[in-house]
């Protein structure tokens, strides 16, 4: 699957399903200095991905600074052919100065076994 270049970062187009709903998230950072999964608040609430009074917030830090999230278990995770189920994300403002709408982190990327190949602009999987 292709890797698309912007601002020198590799995006991807993820599709995840919730609650039985799945949809397509374009502008995705494939992230191996993120330890998790983070989706854009605001994209994920047109299928109902929204903070309830039981959630538990987090803070995560990095590079970017700090961000307060909540965990939610998707149906599934696609990128690709490659597809996890019963996947835990975590959902946050995402206010980076630039437009994304998620980080894809390691968590996806090592259960997933993904191999990406910077050279091609490539992201594959193992079986």
């Amino acid at each position: 699957m292709p890797l698309t270049l912007r601002d020198n970062l590799p995006f991807t187009t993820i599709t995840v399903t919730y609650q039985g709903t799945t949809m397509d998230i374009p502008q995705v950072l494939v992230d191996t200095g993120s330890a998790t999964t983070l989706l854009a608040a605001d994209i994920v609430a047109t299928i109902d991905i929204v903070p309830l009074p039981q959630d538990v917030l987090h803070t995560l830090r990095g590079v970017g600074g700090t961000e307060v999230v909540f965990t939610r278990r998707l149906d599934s995770l696609q990128v690709g052919e490659r597809r996890l189920t019963n996947f835990d994300i975590e959902v946050g403002g995402m206010d980076y100065g630039f437009a994304m709408h998620g980080i894809l982190g390691m968590d996806f990327l090592t259960r997933a076994g993904a191999i990406i190949n910077l050279r091609e602009m490539t992201i594959a999987f193992t079986n």
